[in-house]
């Protein structure tokens, strides 16, 4: 299998209610009609792919001014990156030892604005930008109509970009890399299957946010999906290449488990 080095990059801290997360995580009853709610802390990763074809980048994180007046209002009161200006894309590459130059491709598991954010540093470059043939119309859909999703964020993806556009359900980049289609959260989600000597790895991303939405089932928030039934597909299909290729998977904004596997891997 092929030498492929993983690094997992912090980029912050977003806040919010469970509620969003996981469906019916606190409802009124009729003996309890006021719950206590969540506000939980979630985090926002992105991951560089070293490879011995090329080095790639997964995702690019929130622009680092989301909290002064770059994000919506409406969307940084629901999800909230506190410190997003403590976490340039180019900064925290730089603490992993790597820098912008470093990088030969982006692979954009999804253009919601917590992923696209930094986009806007290979605008011109011509650096290949790999995105799902079913996110990208739906993406710009989205942000320049008042239908689709509110996730999405004209000013991160609308650039001088190198799209590259991919196709299907499977789809390797580079051997050893493997991209996969998710659809559920988004149209175009797409996760990948990374086979290496040190381990496999499911990078799911945000097809499941936490634990709970991949190990138990259970549902994020209708605002968080595009399609409930594309979901439920996908977190079997995934839980399925899991199992059959022994890897250790990468959830989308789950704290815990992206602390204890950035050590496994």
């Amino acid at each position: 299998m092929p030498d492929i080095d993983l690094t997992l990059l912090d980029r912050g801290r977003v806040h919010a209610d469970m509620n969003f997360v996981v469906d019916g995580y606190a409802v009124a009853t009729a003996s309890d009609r006021d719950p206590e709610h969540d506000y939980a802390e979630f985090v926002v990763w992105n991951m560089v792919v070293d490879t011995p074809e090329m080095t790639i980048l997964w995702d690019t994180g929130s622009h680092p001014e989301a909290g002064d007046g770059y994000w919506p209002t409406p969307l940084y009161e629901a999800f909230a990156h506190v410190d997003a200006a403590e976490h340039t894309l180019e900064g925290d590459l730089d603490d992993a030892g790597y820098s912008l130059s470093d990088i030969d491709a982006v692979v954009m598991s999804h253009l919601h604005l917590d992923h696209a954010g930094g986009l806007k540093e290979f605008a011109g470059t011509g650096t290949p930008i790999y995105v799902h043939r079913e996110e990208l119309p739906f993406a710009y859909y989205s942000a320049k109509t008042e239908e689709g999703s509110i996730a999405y964020f004209a000013p991160d993806f609308d650039h001088d970009l190198n799209w590259q556009v991919v196709h299907g359900d499977r789809s390797t980049l580079v051997p050893g890399v493997e991209l996969l289609h998710l659809p559920g959260h988004t149209p175009g989600l797409m996760g990948a299957l990374i086979r290496r000597d040190a381990g496999n790895v499911l990078v799911v991303g945000d097809e499941a946010y936490v634990d709970a939405n991949y190990e138990d089932g259970q549902s994020m928030g209708a605002g968080l999906l595009w399609s409930n039934r594309d979901w439920r597909s996908s977190l079997s299909y995934a839980r399925d290449l899991e199992r059959r290729h022994d890897a250790t998977v990468v959830l989308g904004h789950d704290l815990d488990r992206f602390n204890r596997v950035r050590e496994e891997i």
